[in-house]
């Protein structure tokens, strides 16, 4: 039989070529299995048990995390356990004697707390990079501000993850028409859709960075990027203009993610539409922004709550 150490190249080799996994998601599962095989020790599949995977979990929920000095969050470890069963369901399908993987239960995790912008909050967000008294005019139409304007818009119209906006190239966006597709987590593609603001944004943008400024990157496949930008800077810029518009509490490309689904449902968007546009796997991960937005639930209180009762 194979080593354990060949058994997850081939896994790893496996998530990358037939599941389109991305390399970040492929380097995260081999540190979270290289921690498993420190700890546990063993040297065959089926060693690995149902006492020793109770021991591992009583380990991680004892470690530290390498930034604060905490320990470990219920999600982090639940992403442990994640590749671990991920494993063990691949041991399966080369008919590998080992542990099943359904007998691995993830642990139970609070409701999410979401950071939700209201309707005044993200319009002074929006507005942020050309609404400002003291700008000169020169500076408010600069390539840089168009470009910050265009990625605000962009986000909020199509609820793209930082990285599928980071991957854009000039190619994808046609402005002509009011949709375009994506590849999203796992390789899998989907279509977002253009507001008439998100055009304008874009369009004011590319129009100037095709001047004199700046063009533009160029990919090694000599494709142009749309944002030559990195996800880091995103966030900064996202910051700045977050404390610009006066919002105190911390924005994110994310929190614009959440906007993006929190303003459709309010809007009367069906769950499994806005599923499909935020690329979501399976609608109970959508679900969780269905507590913050049911508004007709205060008005059918009022119009039935107590109707027969003398006043």
């Amino acid at each position: 039989m194979a080593s354990l150490e060949k058994l997850k190249r081939e896994f790893l080799e496996y998530l990358e070529i037939e599941k389109g996994r991305s390399l970040k998601t492929i380097e995260n599962y081999d540190r979270y299995l290289k921690r498993f095989f420190e700890f546990s020790k063993v040297s065959s599949p089926s060693q690995i048990s149902e006492d020793l995977v109770r021991e591992y979990r009583m380990f991680l929920n004892r470690t530290k995390s390498a930034q604060g000095g905490s320990v470990l969050s219920r999600q982090t470890q639940n992403f442990y356990i994640i590749a671990l069963r991920m494993f063990l369901k691949f041991l399966a399908k080369r008919d590998i004697d080992s542990l099943e993987a359904e007998k691995i239960e993830l642990a139970k995790l609070p409701a999410r707390d979401l950071d939700l912008l209201d309707t005044a909050d993200l319009e002074r967000l929006l507005a942020a990079p050309l609404d400002s008294p003291t700008r000169t005019k020169p500076l408010k139409n600069s390539v840089t501000v168009l470009r910050d304007k265009a990625i605000l818009e962009l986000f909020f119209s199509t609820g793209l993850r930082i990285s599928e906006l980071c991957s854009l190239n000039t190619d994808h966006v046609n402005l002509k028409r009011d949709e375009f597709s994506v590849r999203g987590k796992g390789g899998k593609i989907r279509v977002v859709f253009l507001s008439e603001s998100a055009k304008k944004a874009i369009s004011n943008y590319l129009d100037k960075a095709t001047g004199v400024e700046i063009r533009p990157r160029r990919t090694s496949l000599g494709l142009e990027k749309l944002f030559p930008v990195t996800p880091r800077s995103i966030q900064r810029m996202i910051k700045k203009y977050a404390i610009k518009a006066g919002i105190s509490k911390k924005v994110t490309p994310h929190v614009l993610r959440h906007a993006f689904a929190t303003d459709l449902l309010q809007n009367g968007a069906d769950l499994r539409s806005v599923q499909a546009m935020l690329g979501h796997a399976n609608i109970s991960t959508t679900q969780i922004y269905t507590h913050f937005t049911d508004r007709q639930l205060g008005e059918v209180h009022k119009a039935f709550h107590g109707r027969k009762r003398p006043n």
